[in-house]
């Protein structure tokens, strides 16, 4: 029952939000986000991560089809759903020093998404999945429209042609699949994992889902709707969209590519792998260029992405376990580095490093925030990236030690751009734009040492969290084991 309430919750807000107005709207928002990762711990206090999947609920959806309303929750459904549990009332008090226009929409479309969110994470159908996989997409979709910057209307086109393109694929995928499950036909995960497809299905099978993961994620050569997209959405929507929108494309390779066509990766995995590790090296050559605050740590995230898809492939315990970590990690750091470029962007208004620097002689709080979410985000041991990374390119390095060490150039060009960042930003002579540039406000620093706790939380302790997800990572790979053998 908690599984259905945590869906349930952000919904019902959501709706209440729509019949206040005033300041008193982002208040209940936030409070109603707060509740929500409230419920999420106490969900984390009752699963066993060694039992599969827990607080399930089931009930009939579209019954003379035997489509279900299922949900549950294992370990890596689990880590996902207190990612975004967490970031959500994060992100809703970052937009306290912000005024938006019709400001119940806003953050009713939200929570909307939070819900959707996690929908996704906890879905035990294919179809319920696919239907949080589309919900998902709609607040961001008028979040970007409605209070982007000036080039919104063409870019969120870009963007709602793309995923709508994947989304296709995706249900053409899951349609093929509830046909294939014998007597009367099933949706339910556990029922495609037991099919047993030749291999000629299973190929374009991966194709249609590999694309419909994508383009979400987005890897290489999906990815060109995403940069533009950061960059013209407001700042809480680009956060909801690189801390954990994009955590979706993983997680469904995770979830539903490897176990259900594991002879289809055993075709295709190596050149998915390859698209990503392009990505990985295109993202990053890129982020050096930039000058863009926004673009810069957009492309990073592109870079970021494609490391954690080429772990999946790997299909090794490191290298899955590497993605889930990596996404909590990834998630915490990109959060915080996209609101600190919304401070400097806001006390300065320019995100451009050509006209920045100095900033760090009058903020001695931001600077060091800034410093540890960067250095998370490099990878530094005892930070969050670290333990991820390492597990990452340990699975790649045994899965072909040439894919590791190109991959392996993510760490070394993302201390390059992050760096410079950083350097352009706040070192040197102070800039006119900056002279009355103050350091972190409460609120402020409400959101951003909580963030810079889990860095360290992460880089100290990542047991916590890999013990975890690690029995489910186990029967993923299981799993795809046995199907890929035929033991299905």
């Amino acid at each position: 029952m908690l599984t259905l309430l945590l869906i349930a919750l952000p919904v019902v807000s959501a709706l209440l939000l729509l019949a206040l107005s005033g300041e008193n709207v982002k208040r209940v928002a936030f409070v109603a986000s707060l509740a929500e990762f409230a419920l999420a711990l106490v969900a984390a206090s009752q699963v066993a991560p060694e039992a599969g999947s827990q607080l399930a609920v089931s009930y009939p959806w579209i019954e003379s089809a035997g489509i279900r309303f299922s949900v549950g929750m294992d370990g890596i459904s689990l880590l996902l759903v207190i990612l975004t549990t967490l970031l959500v009332p994060l992100i809703v008090l970052t937009t306290f020093g912000h005024s938006y226009q019709n400001p119940a929409a806003f953050y009713a479309l939200v929570l909307f998404m939070e819900a959707a969110l996690v929908g996704v994470f906890t879905a035990r159908d294919a179809f319920l999945f696919y239907l949080f996989w589309e919900a998902a997409l709609i607040p961001v979709y008028f979040l970007a429209g409605i209070w982007g910057g000036k080039d919104r209307i063409r870019i969120t086109f870009k963007f709602f042609l793309y995923t709508i393109f994947g989304s296709l694929f995706m249900l053409l995928a899951f349609a093929y699949l509830y046909f294939q499950t014998p007597g009367a036909h099933s949706a339910d995960v556990n029922a495609l994992y037991a099919l047993n497809l030749d291999a000629g299905e299973q190929s374009w099978l991966f194709w249609a889902l590999f694309i419909a993961f994508a383009v979400k994620m987005p890897v290489f050569p999906f990815h060109t709707w995403q940069p533009d997209t950061y960059v013209e959405s407001p700042a809480p929507a680009t956060m909801l969209l690189s801390g954990i929108m994009l955590k979706m494309g993983i997680y469904g390779l995770i979830r539903w590519l490897l176990p259900v066509v594991p002879e289809g990766v055993d075709q295709w995995g190596a050149t998915a792998m390859i698209l990503s590790i392009v990505g990985i090296v295109y993202g990053s050559v890129i982020a050096v260029q930039q000058n863009d605050m926004k673009r810069l740590v957009a492309y990073s995230s592109l870079a970021h992405v494609g490391l954690m898809s080429a772990g999946v492939f790997t299909r090794t315990t490191s290298g899955l376990q590497g993605a889930v970590i990596q996404m909590l990690a990834h998630g915490i750091n990109v959060v915080g580095l996209f609101f600190i470029i919304d401070i400097i962007t806001r006390r300065t208004k320019t995100r451009d490093l050509e006209r920045l620097g100095g900033i760090t002689q009058q903020t001695p709080a931001l600077t060091v925030c800034f410093v540890i979410l960067m250095l998370g985000s490099v990878a530094l041991p005892l930070t969050s990236g670290f333990v991820g990374e390492f597990l990452l390119l340990s699975g790649l390095y045994t899965y072909n030690p040439w894919y590791g060490a190109i991959a392996g150039l993510t760490i070394i060009l993302g201390a390059v751009y992050l760096l410079r960042m950083f350097q352009k930003a706040m070192l040197g002579p102070k800039i006119e734009a900056a002279a009355p540039f103050a350091d972190l406000t409460f609120l402020e620093k409400a959101v951003l040492f909580p963030l810079v706790f889990m860095v360290f939380w992460i880089g100290l302790y990542p047991n916590s969290f890999l013990n975890l997800t690690g029995p489910a990572v186990a029967d993923i790979l299981r799993l795809t084991a046995n199907g890929a053998t035929g033991l299905k």
